[in-house]
């Protein structure tokens, strides 16, 4: 048997090195005639059926074999190749390829290899074949090089892709349609959006450009992102092309519509399916139901769902998420519930649209139970379901759900030798920003510094100066940011980035920085962002005492939301300015924006710092009867606030009573806050244990009802306030003033003697309380709440945070430039008479920013005007 073999295997080896007989066209597989005597008694001659029906690898061995011992015809022979192939053997497949001579139609084979391989994915052994059949004589032909080509544009690689092109060039299949459509994708598909538009043209132009040729276009274009050029040579494919679009161009265009949000577009896309019959291809289908939804149009969506009559999970999907995206969460999870009912099956892509729809919406404890339910269904939740819910947790503040979240990746998902680095530091990413938003910064911190510098992106750098800024550590969120911008491996601040940047400049009043950020918007052209970027810097500007600045920034917006006109409006009401926020308002009704619950607020606000008490009565008279808005609670605080501040206390007091609506502690602190201003001890004492009532933790209610008896020298009451804020633990906040200085910012406390030029401030201040005591400056003893003598209480003002935070200013700041303060509690009113006096004698704009409002002191006067 064994010497058997061995001659078998010698006249195998031998056959396959000669050459083929002349008279008849010999397989590289056929025998000796030795063998075909030997083989009288093998099994049937085997035929082309036999070989196609070959469904198992020894069965295809066993034909192998019988071909070499029957010699039978070289293109049937290799039909052994594909046998192989059917069976996954590809190496064996490869083995005899590379002994048949280059052929016409035996590439074929070829094709089919690299064909089965693109289905697989094995794209690298794709580019290998294409590689080996050229160096052994094989001449690729028009159904090779699509699959290669298809093989770059997914890797993706330009380099090889474009080598690829040569190829078919030289070729010679330039003119074939099928080839060149291929080569498009290719191009699309690895970025080169010039090449792919370039090749197009050179189709249209030479007239051999279909229907495909234009669907390639489109979706090269969609996927690259420009989806108005996308439309438009859609456009130009209906009306000018002489082609009528398929299915296929239907689909690739709807998601542009839906990207743009350009649903007129859209619309005219779903009609031409309709007249054309293609509305019943589901594909189709999900594209219009798709586009609607993203639209925001979910009642023409839902007309679309219900109209298919054959529907998949991808339509169920596109329909739950778009409930989802816009807020209606109980059609979302009535769809749901109908899935279940029709025993339609959810994946995890269903319930991934409902946890990020609760999630984006802030509705974090929602998001947080439709996740339990999808773990109790047995889905396992993936990468994007879990970022979802990580963004829930952080919304909703619960460090211990997202705690629990964390443990699961860490043993289910992170770290896997298989997974993708991108997908583990999406996860990482959406850590930090679930621990920042959640109160520990130092464990999102932590989190962020194991991540090495080269491979951190965009977002790890944005949700850690995102969570500083939200958190109110400001300072910290600005020394990253300038860390991000200057670090050796650059990484571009995108928009979100650079607005939580601002955030942080607004919070501190860094009107430097923020400058700083501006002038680098400027330079880097934020175009495609520029509305939420300058909303931000009107924000900014407002906050950091310049709000001319901030007109100027909205004067050159090409765009204007709601937002817009409203942070614009915030600005002039901060600053006192309040004939200048009506006005901004006025104009906002010019330009066809409805005034919401939001906008009133900013307006009665804006009424209260201006001492605009009958406008603002009237704005809210008129905010049910003539634009439909029904006042909140924040009406009824500013209302309080509107007439407190002009001593009319009584007033407040009876709409307090008139509310529809039980007063929260905002309603009876704008009443504490105003009797305190007015000196008015019963209403006061009132207000006060109101708050004690329903917010005994806020020290600030304490502190001013002590002010208001300190006020009245009712020492006693003074005690005794103390003494219940010391047994029940609560602490008054130190008042603490910053100062901008021209080498940073400086610091200071009540009584501050830390600072390296302490004596040098305290001289400065002791000298201009002489100068202006001079111009009629009398300190007013009733802000220093001790019950010491008059003499005593002016040395302790002398030493409040504001006063020395301005003598800081007047040493650093160069002659004629605005000394800028910021105050985290309300301006002491005696601070704010020395500061009137002050700037009489001084070349400098003071503005203070306190805990309410700015004060502009300039020439003997504040733009208070005394409402504050």
């Amino acid at each position: 048997m064994l010497h058997r073999s061995i001659l078998h295997h010698q006249d195998r080896k031998r056959l396959l090195h000669r050459p083929f007989p002349p008279a008849i066209p010999a397989s590289p597989f056929s025998s000796s005639p030795s063998c075909a005597a030997a083989a009288a008694a093998a099994p049937p001659a085997i035929t082309t059926a036999s070989l196609q029906q070959c469904a198992s690898l020894p069965r295809a061995k066993l034909l192998h074999q019988q071909t070499l011992v029957q010699g039978l015809p070289r293109h049937l022979a290799a039909r052994v190749v594909g046998s192989y192939i059917a069976c996954g053997a590809t190496a064996r497949a490869l083995a005899l390829l590379e002994r048949v001579p280059p052929c016409p139609y035996s590439v074929y084979w070829w094709n089919m290899l690299i064909r089965r391989s693109v289905h697989l994915g094995f794209l690298d052994d794709v580019l290998g074949y294409f590689r080996r059949m050229q160096r052994l004589g094989w001449r690729p032909d028009h159904f090779t090089f699509p699959f290669v080509l298809k093989a770059c544009g997914e890797l993706p690689s330009f380099r090889r892709g474009a080598s690829v092109h040569a190829a078919v060039c030289a070729n010679g299949f330039e003119g074939n349609v099928f080839v060149c459509n291929a080569a498009v994708a290719m191009y699309g598909r690895c970025g080169a959006l010039d090449d792919a538009r370039k090749l197009f043209d050179e189709l249209s132009e030479r007239g051999i450009g279909d229907v495909v040729s234009w669907n390639s276009i489109v979706a090269t274009y969609v996927q690259a992102g420009d989806c108005r050029n996308a439309l438009r040579l859609f456009d130009r494919m209906t009306w000018d092309s002489g082609h009528v679009p398929d299915a296929v161009s239907l689909v690739n265009v709807l998601p542009a519509c839906a990207s743009l949000g350009a649903s007129i577009q859209g619309k005219q896309v779903h009609a031409f399916a309709l007249r054309r019959g293609l509305s019943e291809d589901v594909y189709v289908g999900n594209a219009v139901l798709d586009m609607y939804a993203k639209c925001g149009m979910l009642d023409e969506a839902s007309k679309v769902f219900k109209q298919m009559e054959f529907k998949d999970l991808v339509s169920w999907n596109a329909m739950v998420t778009g409930y989802s995206q816009v807020g209606r969460f109980d059609e979302a999870l009535s769809l749901f519930e109908k899935m279940e009912v029709e025993k339609i099956e959810s994946n995890v892509v269903t319930w991934s649209a409902v946890i990020a729809g609760y999630a984006q919406r802030g509705h974090g404890h929602e998001a947080l139970d439709v996740f339990r339910r999808m773990c109790l269904s047995g889905s396992e939740p993936n990468i994007v379901t879990l970022v979802s819910l990580l963004s829930g947790c952080a919304s909703a503040g619960a460090l211990h759900q997202g705690k629990e979240t964390h443990c699961y990746a860490i043993k289910c998902v992170l770290n896997k030798l298989d997974n993708d680095p991108g997908d583990d530091l999406m996860v990482i990413n959406a850590l930090i920003d679930m621990y920042a938003k959640c109160g520990s910064a130092g464990v999102a911190h932590t989190m962020f510094d194991l991540i090495t510098p080269e491979h951190r992106n965009v977002v790890t750098w944005t949700v850690m100066i995102g969570g500083y800024a939200q958190q109110g550590e400001a300072n910290d969120a600005l020394k990253l940011f300038s860390e991000m911008v200057n670090q050796a491996n650059f990484i571009k601040p995108n928009a979100f980035t650079i607005s939580c940047g601002l955030m942080a400049c607004a919070r501190l009043a860094a009107l430097r920085f923020g400058t700083q950020i501006h002038a680098y918007i400027l330079r880097n052209q934020y175009d495609s962002v520029m509305v939420h970027v300058k909303n931000c810097l009107i924000d900014m500007y407002s906050k950091s005492g310049d709000i001319d600045a901030g007109r100027v920034v909205f004067d050159h917006m090409q765009h204007r939301n709601t937002i817009s006109w409203t942070s614009l409006m915030t600005g002039y009401g901060m600053h006192g300015r309040g004939d200048e926020a009506l006005w901004v308002f006025n104009e906002m009704r010019k330009a066809g924006l409805v005034p919401d619950g939001v906008t009133f607020v900013v307006v009665l606000y804006a009424c209260s710092h201006a001492g605009l008490v009958d406008q603002g009565i009237e704005y809210f008279d008129a905010m049910d009867r003539d634009y439909g808005v029904v006042p909140g609670v924040e009406h009824y605080a500013c209302m309080v606030d509107l007439l407190g501040r002009a001593g009319r206390l009584g007033e407040a007091m009876k709409l307090i009573k008139r509310m529809p609506m039980q007063p929260t502690p905002i309603v009876w602190f704008s009443l504490l806050s105003a009797s305190r201003l007015h000196g008015n001890v019963e209403f006061g004492e009132y207000a006060a244990n109101k708050l004690l009532d329903i917010e005994s933790e806020n020290d600030g209610s304490y502190t001013l009802l002590s002010n208001i008896y300190a006020n009245a020298r009712r020492w006693k009451d003074v005690a005794r306030v103390r003494s219940v804020m010391k047994s029940t633990g609560i602490r008054k906040r130190p008042g603490c003033s910053w100062v901008q200085g021209m080498k940073g910012t400086a610091t200071f406390y009540v009584g501050d003697w830390t600072h390296p030029q302490s004596q040098q401030i305290h001289e400065v201040l002791t000298d201009l309380i002489l100068r202006i005591k001079a111009l009629g400056y009398v300190p007013q003893t009733s802000f220093a709440l001790h019950d010491v003598d008059d003499e005593e209480k002016g040395d302790l003002l002398s030493e409040h945070s504001e006063k020395l935070a301005l003598a800081y200013g007047i040493l650093t700041t160069a002659p004629g430039a605005p000394i800028r303060i910021t105050k985290n509690l309300r301006v002491c009113g005696d601070c704010h008479s020395a500061m009137t006096y002050i700037s009489m004698i001084i070349n400098h704009e003071i503005i203070l920013r306190d805990s309410s409002r700015f004060h502009h002191f300039k020439k003997g006067s504040c733009s208070c005007k005394g409402y504050w």
